[in-house]
C-alpha cells in the first residue's frame, strides 16, 4: 500500500506549505530514486518557487524521520526512495540503471548468517553493482 506522506506528516506535527506538499506529491509519484538535484528540477518545473533550500531541507526532514532512505550508489551524489517496503538493489554499471530485486532465499540466508554469528538481523542493504551479459 503506496504511503500518505502527507498524512505522515500531518500526524508527526510537520508544517505542511505548498512547495512541501509538491515536494511530497514527487516523491509519492517517483518510479525512480532522484538526487535532491532531480527532485529539485521536478518540484519547479511544478512551481517554479520552490528553492533548492526548500527541497534540501524537505528531504533531511523526511530522511530523520525514516520516511525516505539516502542512498549513494558509487556516485558523488546521494539518492532518495521512500521507506515504504523491503527490496534490495542491482546497480548496472555499465547505464546507471537501478534494479530494484527482492528474492525469498537471499532473505532467508541474510537471517541464517547473522542467526549463526548469534544475532537477531534488525536491518540491512544489499546493493549488487553488475555488468550486463553479451
Amino acid at each position: 500500500m503506496p504511503l500518505n506522506l502527507e498524512k505522515i506528516c500531518v500526524e508527526a506535527g510537520v508544517k505542511l506549505t505548498t512547495p512541501r506538499k509538491v515536494i511530497l506529491k514527487i516523491l509519492e509519484e517517483s518510479q525512480d530514486h532522484p538526487s535532491v538535484e532531480e527532485l529539485y528540477k521536478r518540484a519547479s518545473d511544478v512551481d517554479s518557487s520552490i528553492s533548492m533550500a526548500t527541497v534540501y531541507r524537505t528531504v533531511s526532514l523526511l530522511h530523520e524521520m525514516d520516511i525516505l532512505i539516502r542512498h549513494d550508489f558509487n556516485e558523488s551524489f546521494s539518492r532518495y526512495e521512500l521507506n515504504d517496503e523491503h527490496h534490495d538493489h542491482l546497480i548496472d554499471i555499465d547505464s546507471g540503471e537501478i534494479v530494484e530485486f527482492h528474492n525469498e532465499k537471499l532473505e532467508a540466508l541474510k537471517e541464517k548468517i547473522a542467526h549463526d554469528m548469534g544475532y537477531d538481523l534488525m536491518d540491512h542493504r544489499l546493493e549488487l553493482y553488475a555488468k550486463k551479459r553479451k
